[in-house]
């Protein structure tokens, strides 16, 4: 279904779940009492189970946006990490399997695990410098709590020489935006392991956290394996079709750093799911695809670019959908799902990846 702005004249697509609409030439369009539901494909990181929680939040998000504050870092809140923050190399990394829902997740204490083999045997980090946060014994859970202390260690005492990883492996979601700063009416959030009881951690508050107080010289690399994360971080710049397209918000936030580079990977568009596969492993082991495309890539070719890696990921998702028998496409489901490379400036694509 589509809309014309009465002021450019231009034919836009008509958004769910939205009252008001912001156009490019910067209109903005009244669209009424919309319930329209958003399409929903049953399977990937969103299963259908999730539908009543996705619907529950749009219809208390204006009530609880109200009433609660931003998270933040504050020091108020004890850190309950007693691992100090190396200086140098650092990494955040978070797996959410939600054991005990009906929504759980099979793939991400897999993809925690490559990661941080990846991280430790390719690019030198130490087992001290990485934090994981994973429902598993030896770690801390993943509740929305634990995933803000976490965000606060990696951001101690910055430097400049500093190089962050942060890598999100769950659940996604998306809510109506309240504060004008999203061009498409929503903002993008990743779901803690309480996120039902305790809330979401919202695009804008991973802005604030993690992009806002970078310095110079400091460098983050933030990995999210979920649906909805195309723009998950809020940066400034997404590459689509290999160009740089402006993301900053109409309400003219300030979504960029303090000096530092951000570079932003997301397992799909901000309107697309992010499957949680066994299609890429013979032994039909599950993880998510974004995951172990991203991390297959990097091992394959050792010297590859930031363009390669994007370019690798969208063939290797091609390849295994092409790979489906055609007698048995109606049963296996094909991954609908494009990787985002955003950033906090833009930057030529094909130097060299590196942590």
């Amino acid at each position: 279904m589509y809309m014309v702005c009465q002021k450019c004249r231009q034919q836009l697509p008509l958004p769910p779940h939205s009252k008001l609409f912001r156009c490019a030439c910067g209109n903005m369009i009244p669209l009424g009492n919309s319930e329209r539901s958003l399409p929903i494909q049953e399977h990937g990181r969103f299963s259908s189970k999730m539908r009543r929680f996705r619907d529950k939040f749009r219809k208390n998000s204006s009530r609880e946006n109200s009433r609660s504050p931003s998270p933040s870092v504050s020091p108020r809140l004890s850190l309950i990490f007693t691992k100090p923050a190396p200086s140098g190399k650092r990494a955040l990394l978070c797996g959410v399997t939600y054991k005990k829902e009906k929504f759980r997740l099979r793939g991400t204490l897999h993809d925690v695990h490559s990661m941080s083999d990846l991280l430790v045997r390719k690019f030198n980090f130490t087992n001290d410098s990485i934090l994981i946060l994973a429902e598993e014994e030896a770690f801390k859970p993943p509740t929305r709590r634990n995933i803000l202390q976490a965000f606060k260690w990696l951001m101690e005492d910055l430097k400049s020489g500093d190089s962050l990883v942060f890598y999100f492996s769950g659940h996604g979601l998306r809510q109506p935006d309240f504060c004008e700063d999203e061009l498409d009416g929503f903002d993008e959030t990743i779901c803690p392991l309480d996120f039902r009881t305790n809330g979401m951690i919202s695009d804008n508050d991973i802005n604030d956290i993690l992009v806002k107080p970078l310095l110079p010289g400091v460098t983050l690399h933030a990995i999210v394996d979920a649906c909805h994360s195309g723009t998950v971080l809020d940066l400034p710049w997404v590459y689509k079709e290999n160009r740089w397209v402006d993301n900053r918000p109409p309400s003219g936030a300030n979504k960029g750093t303090r000096g530092g580079m951000v570079f932003g990977f997301s397992a799909c568009r901000d309107n697309q799911l992010a499957a949680d596969t066994s299609a890429f492993s013979a032994e039909k082991t599950m993880m998510g695809a974004m995951t172990y495309t991203f991390i297959k890539a990097i091992w394959e070719i050792p010297d590859i670019t930031y363009q390669g890696l994007l370019d690798n990921m969208h063939k290797a998702i091609e390849n295994v959908n092409e790979a489906r028998c055609p007698l048995l496409k109606i049963f296996q489901r094909k991954i609908d799902q494009e990787p985002v490379l955003s950033s906090s400036e833009k930057f030529n694509t094909n130097i060299r990846f590196k942590l």
